[in-house]
């Protein structure tokens, strides 16, 4: 059994499946520019990408890196299409493959929380400690098992084809294609790999069958799927972007110096003696590093292409395991895998990205405390049919406007809603509300 592209580039949109085409604008434009003007996309310049609220101006932010991300998918994308043009449908060009994974990077975080990573697993230990006590106590496993194991790749499905612009009827009414490259993990949190990574949550769940279904993925088994091929593409634009700018980030905050990011560079490059004249002149670190990371990039992108095509048929037949970078040069692997140790053991134990990750954690803690409790102050009152929401639970909840989940919901859609409101937030927005609902202070 084999996916077939005629399915995999169906033109039909989820929410609004018989739009024309537009002059200009093919399907998959259309979908660029939902996402680049959708205000998820906008906050992703408030939100944290590895060091969180940075002082440096030329620091990335969810933001820079997703367009970043971008540009290099949408390389990926038209390379491989030339390459499989005589596989395409009538209707579809390698360009058309170009922009339906631009659009998948620019969603690819969309929702992320605030703080990073850091965000994340505040969220999950949060419900976690949660555990056994009344707050969830009436959820059912999978229930509990989706907010114990927040993810930022289910929870941007969930923006994009529930949440934002058209909220409950489709959301950003994206094509099937650009939604099928943009899911990583097309499986539910119960199935979630060692890291906790899946796409889909329960309140997405039919719709993740329908989608599966209309773009004819292969079933690896109950309410698991494999991954749509210009998935990988998506993936390895991320990796190429994280690999580079987070050592690049590293050195403009002085964690880390050129001299030691240099050699690095030089491998994902493939050329070990790549010294270009710029090393020897009195140029900035800025200027010097850029001009390896073009080198790098390109190189790393050339890898893909060719890792992605020996084997297309494996990735074809939903059989494929691996990741691109990995799988091809192996000196853009090796240059790959010294980039992540470099990282985790320098770049990510930083003090002062340590203590702002703590605090990340205190401020949505109190968010989560302040939401959670007067959610279920209010499913409460509903099920008892008796007295009135206490004042400070009604003022909690007005402070989520016309997205407050109503009195009589499950309490697993409250929570959702609540997951919805804190994660949309920037990280300045989240820091401010933590400081208002935890005690206002007097400045002097």
């Amino acid at each position: 059994m084999s996916m077939q592209w005629q399915k995999l580039l169906t033109p039909k949109r989820y929410g609004h499946e018989d739009l024309p085409q537009e002059l200009g604008r093919s399907h998959f434009h259309k979908d660029h520019d939902r996402i680049i003007f959708s205000s998820a996309f906008r906050r992703l310049g408030r939100k944290t990408q590895v060091h969180p609220l940075a002082l440096n101006d030329h620091i990335h932010t969810r933001l820079t890196h997703s367009i970043e991300v971008g540009s290099i998918g949408r390389s990926l994308g038209i390379r491989v299409g030339e390459l499989i043009q005589d596989k395409l449908p009538s209707w579809v060009s390698p360009h058309d493959l170009g922009m339906i994974v631009q659009s998948a990077c620019l969603a690819h975080d969309i929702g992320n929380p605030p703080f990073g990573h850091a965000g994340e697993y505040a969220i999950r230990d949060w419900f976690k400690q949660a555990k056994g006590e009344q707050l969830i106590a009436s959820l059912s496993p999978e229930q509990q098992c989706d907010i114990q194991t927040f993810e930022g790749n289910a929870q941007g499905f969930r923006v994009v084809t529930t949440i934002e612009n058209h909220l409950y009827d489709g959301g950003l009414r994206l094509t099937y294609p650009t939604l099928g490259t943009l899911i990583k993990y097309p499986w539910l949190s119960m199935q979630a790999s060692d890291k906790g990574k899946f796409s889909c949550y329960l309140t997405e769940l039919d719709f993740m069958k329908k989608l599966a279904g209309e773009l004819g993925l292969i079933s690896l088994g109950d309410n698991h799927w494999c991954r749509h091929p210009l998935a990988y593409l998506m993936e390895a634009a991320d990796d190429i972007c994280y690999a580079i700018l987070d050592l690049e980030d590293a050195m403009e905050l002085n964690i880390l110096s050129f001299a030691r990011i240099k050699p690095i560079l030089q491998q994902l490059c493939g050329d070990l003696e790549f010294d270009d004249s710029v090393f020897h002149s009195q140029a900035s670190s800025r200027r010097k590093i850029s001009a390896l990371r073009g080198k790098a990039m390109e190189n790393m992108v050339e890898s893909v292409i060719n890792a992605f095509m020996h084997n297309y048929p494996a990735i074809m037949q939903g059989k494929y395991r691996g990741e691109l970078l990995v799988d091809g040069d192996k000196c853009v692997a090796q240059g790959l895998a010294a980039a992540k140790h470099l990282a985790r053991d320098e770049v990510f134990p930083d003090t002062r990205k340590t203590e702002l990750e703590v605090g990340a954690y205190s401020s949505l803690g109190v968010l989560l405390d302040s939401f959670c409790h007067a959610v279920f102050e209010q499913y409460q009152k509903n099920q008892q049919e008796s007295g009135q929401l206490s004042y400070r639970s009604e003022k909690i909840l007005s402070l989520m406007g016309i997205h407050a989940p109503k009195p009589d919901w499950e309490l697993y859609h409250s929570y959702m809603r609540v997951l919805d409101f804190i994660s949309g937030m920037t990280d300045n927005y989240a820091a401010y509300l933590s400081r208002q609902i935890g005690g206002i202070t007097t400045v002097h």
